[in-house]
């Protein structure tokens, strides 16, 4: 399937078949795609909690409002990442041109350190984008997916044993669809969302 199709038709799918289990080899295609997802400075903050084992899927739905697709899924991913994933900048452009690492490394650290904010909206922006991947590739190798916050952030953080300084993005659910998902509830008019150059003068 196309990039374009799978933008199309990807949908945030409730139903799936408990029966259907993602090989080794299609979780670790679909993980490596993931991780050419951007980040900046190519801190690469994400960590990807791959949840296959039956019993670890049924405890992550027990604190997340009973939803069945988390149980039902081939897969639940949990989209985490380190809030000081900045303090590790040599790690992130060992393969760069001397003078392109001599530019960036020393810049990472200072820009986000003592900044909580900064350091929790850079993860954000990151699982963001990582989950978008995700699904589309998902969507494009003939899986369905379901973004969710619908949980307890810190029962599934006990489930996962997440570690000190990370936080929990999303929970992400991947398998094929029983059922497809309802019809769109309604896309809001393009001319009210989208604006050329800056907004409207109040």
């Amino acid at each position: 399937m196309d990039t374009l199709t799978a933008i199309k038709e990807r949908r945030s799918v409730k139903h799936y078949d408990p029966e259907h289990k993602m090989s080794e080899a299609e979780i670790n295609a679909l993980i490596e795609l993931a991780l050419l997802s951007p980040t900046s400075f190519n801190m690469q903050n994400w960590r990807f909690v791959v949840v296959s084992d039956q019993a670890t899927q049924d405890a992550l739905r027990e604190v997340s409002w009973n939803q069945a697709q988390v149980s039902e899924a081939s897969i639940t991913i949990l989209l985490c990442a380190d809030l000081r994933a900045h303090e590790n900048g040599d790690r992130y452009w060992v393969y760069a041109p001397e003078p392109v690492r001599s530019m960036l490394v020393p810049m990472i650290a200072p820009f986000y350190e003592g900044n909580a904010q900064l350091q929790r909206d850079e993860a954000m922006r990151s699982v963001g984008i990582a989950a978008q991947t995700l699904m589309l590739a998902a969507k494009s190798m003939g899986y369905d997916s379901c973004p969710m916050i619908g949980f307890d952030p810190e029962k599934v953080a006990q489930l996962i044993h997440l570690p000190e300084n990370h936080v929990i993005g999303m929970m992400l659910t991947v398998g094929k669809a029983l059922k497809d998902a309802n019809v769109r509830g309604g896309q809001l008019p393009y001319a009210e969302v989208v604006f050329r150059d800056r907004f409207p003068a109040r």
